[in-house]
């Protein structure tokens, strides 16, 4: 039953620890709550206490003035000549005094125990105040270092190492981007093809035209045979046809 006692407290240690270090904060703060209460039970005790201490004062204040009473009337019962009745008058001014001195004697040691509980009350409730502080304060930095880890794993997530999910992405989007170009280049050189051959049927096309024109100036004696170039515009119409 002892192991089984054991082990049973050690779960139930580390299902607290668990519950501990999830929010240490509320831990505080809950024991903070507990000592506030029982720090205003204290007050009100304190406060009742206060009320004995008093009753015991207003007893001290009440038998003195009893005791000057009881000394004023013998004074004056011994000048009378009452000696019977100063005499009575002794006997209950000295039960007086013993209740006074008793009182006196009471009433300055509830009124030490009074001052001391009250400097107790008073230190526990500055302590309460402190640790009031200090939560604010273990709050503000949890919440601080919680925000500066979270800036720290979002810097290096957003990390353009080759390693990382944001590298390689930034890899797949340079390869679209190498891919579209690769694209484009492609179809800029399809679209040069034929080029050439465009260009050499203009140019005997205006062969063709040139030598129709200088036929034209033969036939209308602007120009005579010999000054035709004949064989430079057969050489650019193509390569010469042998004559058989």
């Amino acid at each position: 039953m002892g192991k089984l006692f054991r082990a049973l407290r050690a779960q139930l240690n580390k299902i607290a620890n668990i519950f501990f270090e999830a929010d240490p904060i509320a831990v505080m703060q809950l024991e903070v709550d507990q000592a506030t209460e029982r720090l205003k039970e204290g007050r009100k005790g304190l406060e009742m206490y206060r009320g004995l201490v008093e009753t015991v004062a207003r007893q001290v204040a009440t038998g003195k003035s009893n005791i000057s009473q009881l000394e004023s009337q013998i004074k004056a019962h011994l000048k009378a000549g009452n000696r019977d009745v100063a005499g009575q008058l002794a006997i209950q001014l000295q039960k007086a005094q013993s209740e006074l001195a008793n009182n006196e004697q009471q009433l300055q040691m509830h009124e030490q125990a009074y001052q001391n509980n009250l400097l107790k009350i008073q230190k526990a409730n500055k302590d309460i105040v402190k640790v009031k502080d200090k939560i604010r304060q273990y709050n503000a930095e949890l919440k601080m270092s919680a925000a500066e880890a979270e800036i720290a794993q979002i810097s290096e997530s957003f990390d353009m190492n080759v390693t990382t999910n944001f590298g390689e992405i930034e890899h797949v989007i340079q390869q679209k981007i190498d891919n579209n170009r690769g694209r484009a280049r492609v179809a800029a050189d399809m679209s040069s093809k034929g080029i050439e051959q465009i260009k050499a049927e203009e140019a005997a096309e205006k062969a063709m035209a040139e030598d129709l024109l200088s036929k034209y100036e033969v036939q209308l004696g602007l120009k005579s045979p010999e000054t035709t170039p004949v064989a430079d515009t057969v050489k650019s119409l193509g390569p010469a046809v042998e004559n058989k």
